[in-house]
């Protein structure tokens, strides 16, 4: 699987991928988006990966193997952007409103993971949301949701 998900990657699809390329790439970008959220404080805690994995095994159904994978590679990737814009034109141009909301409150989930709201996080979110086309009342309605999460 590993070797599927670098051919998505290297945009160079065989027959094998073809069918399943577009729906991992937009996967990928989602998980690297998250991984970036995760560590947008500089530091990665338990909880803010647990949230990830969590959110990639209850998003997508996808099993523990693949979910490694695609953590090993969504790092790997995030290390290499310039920017987020790559990876939210993935989300745009693939996933539809309420995917982007789901992905959205995800990321309030892990930014709530720590008990704190950062300024930087803050701004980050608000990026993300704009990159994603999203209003600043579905922003508020994700980060609610996320919040509402929290305290259950």
């Amino acid at each position: 699987m590993f070797d599927l998900i670098k051919k998505i990657i290297s945009g160079r699809p065989d027959e094998e991928v073809r069918g399943k390329g577009v729906e991992d790439k937009a996967h990928l970008a989602a998980g690297i988006l998250l991984l970036e959220t995760a560590h947008i404080d500089d530091e990665c805690t338990e909880d803010e990966m647990a949230h990830v994995i969590d959110t990639l095994r209850s998003e997508f159904n996808f099993s523990p193997e693949y979910i490694e994978e695609l953590i090993e590679l969504a790092g790997a990737e995030r290390e290499k952007a310039l920017d987020l814009w790559q990876f939210t034109n993935q989300m745009n141009q693939h996933y539809c409103l309420e995917e982007k909301m789901a992905l959205m409150e995800a990321v309030w989930r892990i930014i709530f993971a720590d008990g704190r709201l950062e300024a930087h996080e803050d701004h980050f979110a608000h990026k993300l949301a704009n990159l994603l086309r999203l209003t600043h009342k579905q922003l508020i309605e994700a980060k609610l949701k996320a919040r509402a999460h929290r305290a259950d």
